[in-house]
């Protein structure tokens, strides 16, 4: 039982006999930037803030976007501290099998696996939607009349054109990373001037009174009118939806071995990238929901319908023409990560090790990356937009959760390999004052660093029994505000108590600001927002988990490259040991044959 929880707790280390990573570091700032930003900016502008605004939002939908983007902000940031501290390839999965265990890692790297094959599916059944539309949904009528698919789960047609822009996509990927990358900036150059064109038009054609429409024009089955014709409640909702839109700024950090000086530019094309998308998102659901009453939006190509209710066809061209270069980057950035995460978790051992090869004239893993372009395109030939975005969120969200309790681990962890002359004495009574740092220990110590885990997994627990709570009981009902806001008060003292904790002063590029604070607000967000999703997803993560550990504890916990690792470094501790014994006893023959002269020479 020992040996099986040493396994699944095992870090990642660096070998001491490994080599440099073999994948091209050639990614400056603005292509990071520009990769983040162009595989984020795609559905949510061109399709997602019509569908929010439709039939969740109205024009409230900026405050979803808003509040959306104040979750992935606070992911984002702790994304940004561990791609300063750990510059490798993979993710959130390096980064939890570094701080907390190879089981974790595994877990994470898995429901990567999931939010990337359904990223890039999902893309690509919306930008097939996208032409659909524009034709007059004479693709969709096509291919639901010959070749239907009468299956619940599944769409309603298999979707063609989204199954070949997949593989044409991971062809271009296997060729080399900046060939990829040159044609991702053009692309997200292209969108970012497309969105400055929706900007100014629609602020031109802006309406504020579709803001404030009241209930006696509004249609039935369209909210209450106002602001917020679906209340508080769909402004949630909304932002569970709109959640989606920030998903994939975090292919960034999987480029930790392919980025020129990781740790620097990586946290700041996070920061940068976060920043242009939520100003280009808040912007464009404002003018768009101005331009034209909220009832009125087409879920799937709500600007085209826009401009051309006020015949503005000019302008509904250049953007239809940018969004569909917008949703050509998007493809290209969801894409993207897959088969580096696949390729560090095959790197380790604990997924099929074939993955992790290198071709050595593209310079990319060819492997991982065909794989997942066959995986991603048989999902995007087959299943609904709609299930592709709700299974998307689950495995993200966890990914985030992880990020930020590593965050605060590793601020708060004992340095083993630092001397320290405080001794720590384990007793009720210190374990009491040490709760607000009563003894004033300067640095974290085995007791603090204790102290601190325990009392972020109250605070996620806590959280979890808050949203059970919110989800029982009616917002704003009696029950609601008493428990909640004892709840409530409880976290805020957890929040105080991981405070008062001695902090790591390990100097780095970028750290997370007001911490514990905003990596405790980010777990809440996200525990908040995985609670927002239905049954039915949380019964396919469930499966898809299962699938997961059973090939993990098949494989993986067998074939893990750490236990090489861990023999390693034992081997070159023995071997600096014995070097260090060696020239001690050599000194010591020295010192006993100079002993030995000057006493012939007194004799």
């Amino acid at each position: 039982m020992n040996n099986l929880w040493n396994a699944l707790t095992r870090r990642k280390t660096d070998d001491v006999i490994e080599c440099e990573s073999k994948l091209a570091r050639v990614l400056n700032v603005f292509d990071l930037t520009a990769l983040g930003v162009g595989s984020t900016l795609g559905l949510g502008v061109y399709v997602l803030a019509g569908a929010v605004a439709y039939d969740k939002a109205g024009p409230a939908v900026t405050l979803s976007f808003f509040i959306a983007a104040v979750a992935s902000a606070f992911a984002g940031i702790c994304y940004a501290e561990f791609a300063a501290r750990v510059p490798k390839a993979g993710s959130a999965y390096v980064y939890s099998y570094v701080t907390v265990g190879e089981f974790v890692a595994f877990t994470i790297g898995w429901n990567l696996i999931l939010e990337y094959v359904i990223g890039t599916a999902s893309v690509a059944s919306g930008l097939s939607g996208y032409f659909d539309s524009l034709l007059g949904k004479k693709m969709s009528n096509a291919l639901g009349s010959a070749l239907p698919i009468n299956v619940s789960f599944l769409g309603a047609y298999p979707d063609f054109l989204a199954f070949a822009m997949v593989l044409l996509l991971t062809a271009l990927l296997a060729f080399g990373v900046k060939e990829s990358s040159f044609l991702n900036n053009i692309f997200t150059s292209v969108n970012l001037i497309t969105i400055c064109i929706v900007l100014i038009a629609g602020s031109i054609n802006a309406d504020p009174n579709n803001w404030f429409i009241p209930v006696d024009k509004v249609p039935e089955g369209f909210g209450k009118g106002g602001f917020m014709p679906y209340g508080f409640a769909g402004v949630m909702a909304g932002a569970a939806k709109c959640f989606y839109g920030f998903v994939g700024f975090d292919c960034i950090a999987t480029t930790g071995e392919e980025a020129i000086n990781p740790k620097r530019n990586i946290p700041l094309a996070i920061v940068i990238s976060l920043i242009i998308i939520f100003l280009s998102y808040f912007g464009v659901s404002t003018v768009l929901t101005m331009m034209l009453p909220y009832y009125d939006q087409d879920p799937n190509a709500p600007f085209p319908t826009a401009f051309e209710s006020i015949n503005w066809n000019t302008v509904k061209w250049i953007v239809t023409l940018g969004a569909v270069f917008a949703l050509c980057t998007s493809l290209l950035g969801a894409m993207f990560p897959l088969p580096r995460v696949l390729y560090a978790m095959a790197n380790d051992g604990i997924i099929f090790k074939k993955l992790s090869v290198v071709n050595n004239r593209t310079q990319t893993p060819l492997i991982a990356t065909i794989v997942s372009g066959i995986f991603a395109s048989i999902m995007a030939l087959i299943f609904d937009l709609n299930q592709l975005i709700d299974m998307m969120s689950i495995g993200t969200l966890l990914a985030y959760t992880i990020v930020a309790i590593c965050v605060l681990v590793l601020r708060y962890e004992d340095d083993l390999n630092a001397e320290s002359d405080e001794i720590v004495l384990v007793t009720a009574s210190t374990i009491f004052r040490q709760l607000f740092n009563f003894n004033s220990y300067r640095r974290p110590n085995v007791l603090s660093s204790s102290i601190t885990k325990v009392s972020i997994v109250l605070f996620a627990v806590v959280c979890i029994v808050w949203c059970s709570l919110d989800k029982i009981y009616d917002f704003g009902s009696t029950p609601s505000i008493v428990s909640l806001s004892a709840l409530t008060v409880i976290l805020i003292l957890i929040m105080i108590i991981i405070a008062m904790q001695p902090i790591s002063t390990i100097e780095l590029t970028f750290k997370v600001p007001l911490v514990p604070v905003i990596p405790c607000l980010s777990v809440f967000a996200n525990l908040y927002l995985m609670f927002q999703l239905d049954v039915f997803t949380w019964i396919r993560f469930l499966i898809w988990i299962a699938l997961g550990y059973m090939a993990y504890f098949m494989y993986g916990i067998w074939h893990s490259t750490q236990i090489q690792r861990n023999r390693n470094h034992i081997e070159a501790a023995m071997k600096l040991q014995h070097q260090y014994t060696n020239h001690a006893f050599e000194s010591d023959a020295k010192t006993n044959e100079f002993n030995k002269n000057n006493v012939i020479e007194k004799i």
